[in-house]
């Protein structure tokens, strides 16, 4: 294994080979009790220790210990996934006349970027100015998506402990591009049990109503009386089931009145009462996903030795409106003289 080799505060290290021979690397950014750790398999966050109210740190995202594990990742623990985030009807898309079509993965629908998407891809990983630069060329008409994407993501931390997240991709063709990251949080730690008991506030004002295969139907609904108004801190688990019988997994509308074009919006705060840890999320996209991992079933053993149990974490991930293409949502359309951008921020304090 190469010794590591660290630049400010992030180091490099070997992190195995996948069975091509091809080395995976494993970065660690760290600031104060704060320490990231990313590796270029699927650009995954596979680690993430804050500190609770003692100043105790404990991993807060779900995850594996092994390379082998990481490959196989059937639910995108800590992925970036790609080319799109989130599902597309049917997988079919029509650009400029063409239509295209994509895998089902995801009963009828497409979802994640496809089997291979970006999150079963290796990433060319390197230190840029502190942060952690991945790059993925994606060829024309990989998993059915039109253009040669050239994808960048980089992770890093602020000084005060925040982990954010910045995305850029350019294309040779018209295509369509939706990233985002797929971590799940248990504040308490993971592995700790279910996060019924965190508590949610948020902002949000509108969310999307889902068909069965979690489709947006009937365009944007007020959140006001619903099981999605967060206005004032509850528990997850407090009304989860009002919203769909697996809980949780729609798209907020972000609240961005007031806010400019790539100016970050909050999406909501988390927090777990026993710990005391809090997550605070802010965006420049439109939605992000509130998914309380409904479909985990305790056979996905973690680094921790145990299987994590239905809505053992929480996700929110950014994004433009699931099915945008389809739908009369802000686009997911990219094209060549066009560069997309995205950033979240994921902000840790006590309570």
């Amino acid at each position: 294994q190469a010794s590591p080799s660290k630049m400010g505060d992030v180091t490099v290290s070997s992190y195995g080979k996948l069975p091509s021979g091809e080395e995976v690397s494993l970065f660690t950014l760290t600031s104060g009790k704060v320490t990231a750790k990313i590796i270029t398999f699927g650009a995954n966050l596979v680690s993430l220790t804050t500190p609770d109210r003692k100043g105790d740190v404990a991993d807060i995202v779900l995850g594996y210990n092994t390379l082998e594990q990481w490959t196989e990742n059937p639910t995108f623990f800590g992925s970036i996934v790609g080319r799109i985030g989130n599902r597309v009807a049917h997988g079919k898309f029509m650009i400029d006349g063409k239509e295209y079509q994509l895998a089902l993965n995801n009963g009828d629908h497409h979802l994640h970027g496809g089997p291979t998407g970006f999150h079963k891809r290796l990433w060319k990983g390197e230190v840029d100015a502190g942060k952690v630069k991945l790059t993925y060329v994606s060829e024309d008409m990989e998993e059915g998506f039109p253009g040669e994407l050239t994808a960048t993501v980089w992770y890093s931390l602020t000084p005060e402990g925040s982990l954010v997240i910045d995305y850029q991709a350019t294309t040779t063709k018209p295509t369509i591009v939706n990233l985002t990251n797929h971590s799940y949080f248990n504040l308490a730690g993971a592995g700790s049990g279910t996060i019924m008991d965190h508590e949610i506030e948020s902002p949000c004002r509108a969310y999307l109503p889902v068909d069965k295969g979690c489709i947006p139907k009937g365009g944007v609904a007020a959140t006001e009386g619903t099981a999605f108004d967060f206005s004032k801190r509850v528990p997850l688990g407090a009304r989860m089931y009002d919203a769909d019988v697996n809980g949780y997994d729609h798209n907020l509308c972000v609240n961005r009145v007031g806010k400019k074009e790539g100016e970050l919006a909050l999406v909501a705060t988390v927090s777990e009462p026993t710990k005391g840890r809090t997550l605070t999320c802010s965006t420049v996209e439109p939605g992000c996903q509130l998914y309380c991992a409904g479909f985990l079933d305790g056979t996905n053993v973690g680094r921790e030795g145990k299987g994590y149990p239905r809505h053992g974490g929480f996700c929110l991930e950014s994004q433009k409106y699931p099915d945008a293409i389809n739908q009369n949502f802000t686009t997911t359309l990219l094209r060549p003289d066009q560069v997309y951008t995205s950033k979240t921020v994921f902000a840790f304090g006590t309570c």
